[in-house]
């Protein structure tokens, strides 16, 4: 299975030790170079970059069509463009993206699309982690990951732990 990922999923997991994650649902993960310069360069003081930079199984890749890089870029981050990019280059069955507007635009391109709350219901499903409830918490609470209250609650409802 061919996974991209965007550099907010990676930071998010990091922060709160769950990187590995991501390793036990698709093994190797797929990076843009303009990810890679996110979470290793400009995230060089940030919490969950060491993890990040020792993960063998992120491969950082370059992507070619840079025209439709710079045509994503009108409306998107550079990590989010190069990872559209990418993913459609490879063929990728599955991009992790958190951003509204990268998703949406991901969609458009017919590219399946997850975020890090779909991966925590994928790893409770597959038996990695027994209930989702903390892993939200410690998102909010020590990533600054937003999520809505009504999602919070809708996942947690749907998961049978409310």
């Amino acid at each position: 299975m061919i996974v991209v990922s965007n550099s907010s999923p990676l930071a998010a997991l990091s922060f709160i030790g769950e990187l590995d994650l991501l390793h036990q649902l698709y093994g190797i993960v797929l990076i843009p170079d303009a990810v890679w310069q996110e979470v290793a360069i400009a995230g060089a003081n940030l919490p969950g970059r060491e993890a990040v930079l020792n993960a063998d199984w992120l491969e950082r890749r370059t992507v070619k069509n840079h025209q439709l890089v710079k045509a994503l870029f009108q409306d998107l981050d550079p990590g989010e463009s190069e990872a559209i990019v990418l993913a459609l280059e490879t063929k990728a069955e599955l991009l992790i993206m958190d951003e509204r507007l990268g998703r949406r635009t991901a969609r458009h391109f017919d590219l399946n699309v997850i975020g890090v709350v779909g991966i925590l219901i994928e790893a409770k499903h597959r038996g990695l982690v027994n209930a989702i409830h903390p892993y939200l918490d410690r998102l909010r609470d020590i990533a600054g990951f937003r999520i809505s209250d009504g999602l919070y609650r809708r996942v947690l409802e749907e998961q049978g732990e409310m």
